[in-house]
């Protein structure tokens, strides 16, 4: 089989790729089953200062690398430049807290020596997306590799000549042939690699049904899995909220990466009181931000990925329209070469619209309103995702007393927009998925979290 990437600005191939067959797949696993063996000896000093090298080839290269993801899934170059430079700083964090993160834990029972250990546990198979297609791939393989771990990559095939310059990116950092490897594969022969007793686990960020269909086939074969799925991001505006700062975040938080992302607002949940205020401020200022093919200019948001979520956004929006929302802005496809899809508003969206319940994986906003406060956390919850949840108000206390107690999502923000840090567990519940990346709970994920007693 052959996989071609095409530019969404120009709609033109860039490239032609062949499917690794059965035997390149065996090689891999093979090369990366023995590179593990040697890697989970080497001292947490030698694997961070391979990090570190990593850390400084990303930013010595970030203009190559953006202009890369700007080429194969149309990401405007500011922001290509800004998810290398997070792509460094993870590789910085680990290397300079995974020995701490990892260290024995010594537990005081009736015997002598009683303590828990973090092994390694082998090789670690990551199915990743287009959306994000440098900081997704560090945000597992950081933490991993600094853990002793190997790691074997399936990318998205859109996004197959970043894989292979982040694949390139760890030989020239120095870290060993074959501890990380991508997978030149695409979705109908992931099972089998899952199979392969070499893999110990598998990380998935993507849809719900994909991720579903990945934990059930690794729990078939016993494999642990972590899964960063969908998300309907929510966030609750009360009416005490400071709206001219509140607008402008919550613009940035929907329409970055062209709302292309899990974490992206998605839901606008706003008080009756200040609702026709947000909505006109919130159009007025969505109107005002640019497309275009990001290799040509600077524009606020590049084209879709790919034309099949273009026409999937557009046909989310008419049916939400069809069932009586209102459309404030955009909403139609632009006349011009490529996947663009304008930055579109939709307000009075109501319970069995698709902008309520679908996962809005563009740049379209959904306003919602709700009488007050109790009723705007019950709308927010109304969803079956539960990754990240922001809410707006000048009562800081307030604020914090909804994310933590009412508010259900993995991830909860008070007068901010949803982001990961490298530094806190990121993750989701409900169809969003299970497990944490980052921070201290990410990297012991997929370790051997194990009990040793001595007499």
């Amino acid at each position: 089989m052959t996989f071609e990437t095409i530019n969404p600005s120009t709609e033109e191939v860039i490239q032609l790729y062949q499917e690794f067959n059965e035997k390149q797949i065996e090689h891999c696993i093979e090369t990366a089953h023995g590179a593990f063996y040697k890697w989970r000896k080497e001292s947490f000093p030698y694997r961070a200062e391979l990090m570190l090298n990593a850390a400084n080839i990303l930013t010595t290269n970030k203009e190559k690398y953006a202009r890369q993801m700007a080429l194969e899934m149309g990401k405007p170059l500011q922001q290509g430049l800004s998810e290398v430079e997070k792509c460094a700083w993870v590789c910085r964090y680990y290397a300079e807290n995974a020995e701490e993160q990892l260290r024995d834990v010594h537990i005081q029972t009736e015997a002598p020596h009683s303590f828990v250990t973090f092994q390694p546990i082998g090789i670690v198979l990551a199915v990743m997306p287009w959306n994000f297609p440098f900081w997704q791939v560090f945000r597992f393989a950081a933490p991993n590799l600094m853990a002793g771990n190997a790691a074997l990559l399936k990318h998205s095939r859109n996004t197959m000549g970043c894989a292979i310059l982040i694949e390139e990116l760890f030989k020239e950092a120095g870290f060993p042939d074959g501890l990380f490897t991508n997978l030149v594969i695409g979705s109908g022969k992931v099972a089998g690699v899952i199979k392969d007793s070499r893999i110990m686990a598998v990380t998935i960020t993507g849809s719900t049904p994909a991720g579903a269909e990945v934990a059930a086939f690794a729990g078939i074969h016993i494999k642990k899995t972590v899964l960063e799925l969908g998300g309907s991001d929510a966030y609750v505006v009360l009416e005490d909220c400071d709206l001219e700062t509140t607008v402008q975040t919550c613009v940035t938080a929907r329409y970055i990466n062209g709302g292309q992302s899990c974490i992206a607002a998605k839901r606008f949940i706003v008080v009756d009181k200040i609702k026709k205020e947000f909505e006109e401020k919130f159009t007025k200022l969505a109107s005002t931000l640019t497309f275009g093919n990001p290799l040509e200019g600077t524009f606020n948001l590049g084209p879709m990925a790919r034309k099949d979520l273009q026409l999937e956004i557009q046909t989310q929006v008419e049916s939400s329209v069809a069932s009586g929302a209102e459309l404030l802005n955009g909403g139609e496809f632009p006349n011009q070469t490529g996947f663009f899809y304008p930055p579109t508003v939709l307000t009075n969206v109501k319970k069995g619209m698709p902008a309520y319940h679908a996962e809005l994986f563009g740049p379209v906003a959904a306003i919602i309103s709700a009488k007050d406060e109790s009723e705007a956390i019950s709308i927010a919850n109304d969803t079956s995702f539960g990754l990240g949840a922001a809410v707006f108000t000048r009562d800081t206390e307030r604020g914090l007393r909804i994310a933590r107690e009412e508010l259900q999502a993995g991830c909860c923000f008070v007068n901010d927009f949803v982001k990961s840090d490298p530094r806190l567990p990121f993750g989701g519940i409900k169809q969003s998925g299970y497990g944490r990346e980052l921070s201290p709970f990410g990297i012991k994920e997929f370790v051997n979290i194990k009990t040793v007693v001595g007499k």
